[in-house]
């Protein structure tokens, strides 16, 4: 973890086949003595600078495992606060969490439908190039078209897969 960004760098060579992060949640808390708390307060500098890493090197990340299994409200809301934090998942330890977890990381019908409408805004001959357009009164940039690209392949792949 300290040395998340250097190990997110090894993406760079092809050799590595790094392709992701999976965070050892437990293993961070038995290593820093940190609690594993509802919220995880303790981890979330820790978690966001993995996150980071990442992300500047093109990574998938997966949060750690939720400990509780009789818990399913604490895992749908730990779910979601992974997925707010940058998360691209979860890793599971029942099949009880399949369910919520995929609710959590799937995109929304709302998401994707603004997703679509986005695109196809930026798509129109007359914001071609343009890096910031008016969609329903509000001001959407380039990296905003970007995100619904990913959120709409998202989609699209799950339901292909359905």
């Amino acid at each position: 973890m300290l040395n998340a960004r250097d190990i997110a760098a090894a993406a760079l060579d092809p050799e590595t086949r790094l392709s992701g992060f999976v965070m050892g949640t437990n293993d961070l808390a038995k290593d820093t003595r940190a609690r594993i708390l509802p919220g995880r307060a303790p981890m979330l500098p820790w978690l966001m600078n993995c996150v980071a890493a990442a992300r500047a090197y093109g990574l998938d990340i997966l949060d750690g495992v939720y400990n509780d299994i009789a818990d399913a409200e604490g895992f749908a809301a730990e779910c979601v606060q992974a997925r707010d934090l940058g998360f691209d998942g979860k890793t599971l330890i029942h099949p009880q969490q399949i369910a919520p977890c995929n609710a959590a990381f799937s995109p929304s019908e709302d998401e994707v439908t603004w997703s679509r409408k986005i695109i196809a805004a930026f798509d129109l001959p007359e914001n071609k190039g343009k890096g910031v357009i008016q969609v329903d009164g509000r001001m959407v940039e380039i990296l905003h078209a970007e995100m619904a690209r990913r959120t709409v392949a998202i989609a699209d792949t799950i339901e292909a897969a359905s």
